[in-house]
């Protein structure tokens, strides 16, 4: 089966409810528009149940098969990203600063698509869960739906994802049993020396130099403390320190992000980092203070639903437009959350030549659409077949 006609012959109409979304992009949690529009669809198609403010704004819609089976869990997310946009597009964000720089319009768009096939067909013996997720740009939206009771009053057999890939054709489709994105955790130094006038440092302990070893030494970490094998990284972009050219300060701030693909770097990404800060920071006579904020866990695929995920999407897109062993990407997607919770997998859909994720020139490829609702259903069919 490849892109479904009926879902092609709706490929304009899709189009524009993504259109419409990109115009009004909201941030986070605070999804009024958003979610009221996902909402009213899902109960103009027809679905059995529509349940909203479910992790605060999301949105779920319940579709039930023909017959008794499981349940299956679809995800999208809903939220955009503070960025002023610059893409000229007709329809391009009215809301000043905030615009869709990742795609979730599409995802939205291409859920709901299916949403409408789903409800109107009903060609499975089972219950598809349509999950519309807010805050997944650092808000942790997934957990927030979780810790509402996603899976308590939906509990779903498997949960499945789906993210555009700038760079991968329109049309193709890519994932990877395990880890295909990484953890990610902010990690906070707090340097201590002593004050002193930038004549004489010989009064002080200069935390700019001291900061400055740290930050050095930190890209050896990953390097000589991991095996070569593993994938992991370790950025410090912030470093505050001083008000004046000729005075040294007694503070210095660094921040930045440590990212992971496998639970254990993680941990070990952590002891390290904070035995270089201390030991370094001691050999220079001051002190460091490491703390860390933990972000998401690494989205780890399973490996039976991964090989799923790829023959559902070779009848789409044929068995050389999908990559079953793409390498993995160190950004971070709060799906792992869901991942953790039940099996399932998390993929990537082409969205062509565009501008890379999270760039003010990014737009979502309306002609990845008919693909991508149409690897919705089809898996719904797959996993759900009809009774005979």
């Amino acid at each position: 089966m490849p892109v479904h006609n009926h879902i092609a012959s709706r490929a304009d109409e899709i189009a524009a409810w993504r259109q419409d979304l990109h115009r009004h992009p909201e941030l986070m949690y605070d999804l009024p528009r958003t979610s009221a529009a996902v909402a009213e669809k899902l109960r103009a198609f027809g679905c059995d149940e529509v349940i909203t403010g479910l992790g605060r704004t999301g949105v779920v819609g319940i579709v039930r098969g023909r017959g008794d089976g499981p349940l299956i869990g679809l995800r999208a997310d809903m939220d955009a990203l503070p960025i002023l946009e610059q893409t000229g597009a007709a329809y391009a964000s009215q809301a000043p600063g905030v615009m869709h720089a990742c795609g979730h319009d599409g995802h939205t768009a291409m859920l709901l698509g299916a949403a409408r096939h789903l409800a109107e067909t009903r060609a499975f013996s089972g219950t598809a869960v349509l999950i519309f997720q807010p805050a997944e740009e650092g808000g942790a939206g997934a957990k927030a739906m979780i810790d509402d009771g996603l899976f308590v009053r939906f509990p779903v057999n498997e949960v499945y994802g789906m993210h555009n890939l700038p760079g991968l054709p329109v049309g193709r489709f890519a994932m990877r049993p395990g880890g295909i994105m990484a953890s990610s955790d902010r990690v906070e130094i707090l340097v201590d020396g002593r004050g002193a006038h930038a004549a004489r440092p010989n009064q002080g302990v200069d935390v700019v130099l001291t900061g400055a070893a740290i930050v050095t030494a930190l890209q050896q970490v990953v390097s000589r403390n991991l095996d070569p094998l593993a994938a992991a990284v370790v950025s410090i972009p912030m470093f505050h320190a001083g008000e004046a050219d000729n005075v040294l300060p007694p503070r210095a701030h660094l921040a930045g992000t440590m990212r992971a693909l496998d639970a254990d770097v993680r941990e070990a990404l952590r002891a390290r980092i904070v035995a270089v800060a201390e030991g370094v920071a001691a050999a220079h006579g001051a002190t460091a203070t490491v703390s860390f904020s933990q972000g998401y866990p690494v989205t780890r695929n399973h490996v039976e639903q991964t090989a799923f995920t790829a023959e559902v999407a070779a009848e789409i897109a044929g068995a050389t437009g999908v990559d079953a062993a793409a390498p993995p990407l160190m950004a971070a997607e709060d799906f792992a959350f869901m991942l953790d919770e039940k099996p399932g997998a998390y993929i990537f859909i082409g969205n062509g030549p565009s501008a890379d994720l999270h760039h003010p020139q990014y737009d979502f490829a309306d002609a990845a659409i008919p693909f991508g609702a149409s690897y919705w259903v089809r898996l719904v069919e797959r996993a759900l077949p009809l009774s005979v």
